[in-house]
């Protein structure tokens, strides 16, 4: 099973503690988008959007992180605790995703990934939209340990990921307090934290030493 991927990337590291809880390993290959891999012949072929990250199982390519995580949890999970069966269910965690895809991630890309590439975050109208998903997510998790339910779903996995790139840049998350507390437990029962946490130092570090460059 190969994964190709960017190692820091919130896409990536949702996929690989996904696969952590899962029980299942890759075969990593680097894609250094920066430099436009993603757009070589090779790739394109595997994956004509070419986006990262993209996972090939025994020839099956999938891409799209969110799709991704289900089709793990769905061929490899020893039960379905990650994500029932249960219509209700089900459907509370795809919301949970679509969220995430939708508004929480695309806060934190609109306003955060431009560092990677002029050294200056987004506008304030990119913070404030940001902003207004964690105001959402709060509400989400008022009164609930997990993001969709009672127990550690995929959305909360995600939704990890994505959160935890804040560990990146200067963003408190004490503003919101139901998040933050999610965020602490969901630290400790996560599978695959402690390697999450590794890329994410690793990439704060690229960051830190890209950003001397740029000013």
């Amino acid at each position: 099973m190969d994964l190709y991927n960017m190692s820091g990337s919130p896409s990536t590291r949702a996929v690989m503690m996904t696969a952590k809880a899962v029980g299942v390993e890759f075969n990593s290959i680097q894609v250094n988008t920066f430099v436009g891999e993603q757009l070589e012949p090779w790739f394109v072929k595997i994956n004509p959007q070419h986006t990262i990250p993209t996972l090939v199982d025994n020839g099956f390519a999938i891409w799209e992180t969110r799709a991704i995580v289900v089709y793990l949890v769905e061929k490899y999970g020893k039960d379905d605790s990650l994500y029932p069966k249960d219509p209700q269910k089900q459907a509370l965690i795809n919301q949970r995703l679509f969220f995430d895809m939708g508004t929480l991630y695309e806060g934190i890309a609109k306003y955060f990934f431009p560092l990677l590439r002029t050294g200056k975050p987004g506008t304030q109208e990119n913070l404030e939209k940001l902003n207004a998903a964690f105001d959402l997510l709060n509400t989400f998790l008022d009164g609930q340990d997990y993001v969709a339910g009672n127990q550690l779903s995929v959305a909360d996995i995600v939704i990890l990921a994505t959160v935890s790139t804040t560990e990146m840049v200067d963003f408190d998350l004490k503003k919101f307090p139901n998040v933050d507390r999610w965020y602490k437990n969901a630290q400790k029962v996560t599978p695959g934290w402690d390697e999450n946490l590794a890329r994410i130092q690793s990439a704060k570090k690229f960051l830190a030493e890209n950003l001397i460059e740029k000013l």
